[in-house]
């Protein structure tokens, strides 16, 4: 196998090449003058399985362009079996239409994904998994759950509570819960309207002198999370702290975390990013996605 890699993360696409024993294909990727993406396959010979790693994140619409591009490119050299590995896959989030006149994003996405050749795809921790419908190929939906409790097991003792934000987060945070070994605490919140400020009008037990994990799968303004966090050290957490899969990366967002009550931010490479926060730990999904691949 090959592992070619679009702009997006190709450290983690190093990564996964390494783990899978596969060559790195050589891509010149530049622009034209008017801006077009250019793809070009430096390699003389292009196995007939490949991989394709392209993370959907920021500049989401130019990494998508780029992908479809790469993909074309390896067929027109001999690729039959190509495996899209989009550990984020950008527009996820638009998974449902709440106006008439909107698109439903996730499955247009979805459509031009599976138009490229590629004959499955590898992602992790979809936001809705209602979006694997909208693919006709086979869409493998890894999870970054083992990398978390393998992390914080090491830590886990009587004072420690996984916390259930909201009435959504419930089933997921339970569940992480029950593996982890730790208790369980349910979070009823009300946010003003007006000032953002989350107030807590109630909790299943008391979080005084107790350390705290907040599991999500995504963050994108963290605005939330950061207010959930102030409310429960208010109510007395001794610490906190937060694994996410996906961080978006959105500018200015780490910063705010930084700043925030927030001890710990546990996140995955499925997004390549440059913060150096002192506060921020990046777990890699290499090994997983490798093993997909060698399946």
């Amino acid at each position: 196998m090959q592992i070619f890699a679009g702009s997006s993360n190709q450290p983690l696409a190093k990564k996964i090449a390494k783990t899978t024993k596969s060559t790195f294909g050589k891509i010149d990727l530049s622009r034209f003058s008017n801006g077009e993406a250019r793809v070009f396959v430096q390699e003389k010979r292009v196995k007939e399985k490949v991989a394709v790693v392209q993370s959907l994140s920021l500049p989401t619409d130019e990494h998508l362009i780029e992908y479809v591009l790469l993909c074309d490119a390896l067929a027109r050299m001999g690729a039959q079996d190509i495996t899209a590995v989009m550990p984020w896959i950008g527009y996820s989030l638009q998974d449902k239409v709440f106006r008439k006149g909107e698109p439903l994003s996730a499955k247009a996405v979805a459509q031009i994904i599976q138009v490229s050749k590629a004959k499955r795809v590898i992602t992790l921790d979809l936001h809705n998994r209602a979006i694997l419908g909208f693919f006709d190929i086979p869409v493998i939906d890894l999870s970054a759950r083992s990398l978390f409790i393998k992390y914080f097991r090491r830590s886990v003792n009587k004072k420690t509570f996984v916390v259930a934000p909201d009435e959504g987060a419930v089933k997921n945070s339970t569940s992480f819960a029950m593996d982890l070994g730790a208790s369980i605490v349910y979070m009823d919140k009300k946010r003003n309207l007006t000032s953002g400020k989350v107030d807590i009008i109630g909790m299943s037990r008391s979080v005084k002198g107790n350390d705290i994990i907040i599991i999500d799968d995504i963050i994108s303004t963290g605005s939330t999370l950061i207010e959930t966090a102030k409310a429960l050290k208010h109510a007395g957490a001794r610490s906190i702290r937060v694994a996410v899969t996906h961080h978006l990366h959105v500018p200015g967002v780490q910063g705010k975390l930084d700043k925030s009550p927030i001890d710990v931010f546990v996140t995955t490479d499925t997004i390549a990013n440059n913060n150096k926060s002192p506060k921020l730990v990046v777990l890699s999904v290499a090994d997983l996605i490798g093993e997909e691949l060698r399946y």
